[in-house]
């Protein structure tokens, strides 16, 4: 019989484990995943296995194990009766888990593809301004100068 006390000792004894927490109730992370959970009352465990793992786990020890409810439990997700559990074989369902976390973290390094294509720059919208009496004078005294300017130009080239 383990409590929830052992059950996080021997999850945090694995390399590169830390606790943290998920929707309320406490989680273990290593290589970027979580691989092991605590339920809210810290009463079940439970360990993140592939569905042939969970099958080899449930055949060997019944009493301690069972599939999470639905799609989790199918994909491997597998509750740790704590009440029933002991030590060794909860030790090597975690060391499963863990060694799951590190192989998906490894095929996702692996994996990693060339940085994609910037995304396409968008037109930029114009806009029409309405004139205001400052940009009409703008445009008058720009002109003006340009005016003086080919005048004065004019005068040099006689």
């Amino acid at each position: 019989m383990l409590g929830a006390s052992d059950f996080r000792r021997i999850v945090l004894g694995m390399e590169g484990a830390f606790e943290g927490a998920h929707m309320g109730h406490p989680d273990f992370r290593a290589h970027g995943r979580i691989f092991a959970t605590l339920n809210a009352e810290e009463t079940r465990g439970v360990v993140m296995l592939t569905p042939e793992q969970q099958q080899i786990v449930l055949a060997d020890h019944a009493a301690m194990f069972e599939p999470a409810a639905g799609a989790w439990g199918r994909s491997g997700s597998t509750w740790v009766i704590l009440d029933a559990a002991d030590e060794d074989a909860v030790g090597e369902a975690v060391t499963l888990a863990w060694q799951n976390a590190a192989a998906k973290a490894a095929a996702r390094v692996t994996a990693r593809k060339k940085p994609a294509a910037p995304p396409a720059r968008r037109a930029k919208a114009t806009t029409v301004r309405k004139k205001t009496p400052h940009d009409v004078r703008k445009k008058t005294v720009a002109s003006a100068r340009k005016k003086s300017a080919s005048s004065a130009g004019k005068k040099s080239r006689r």
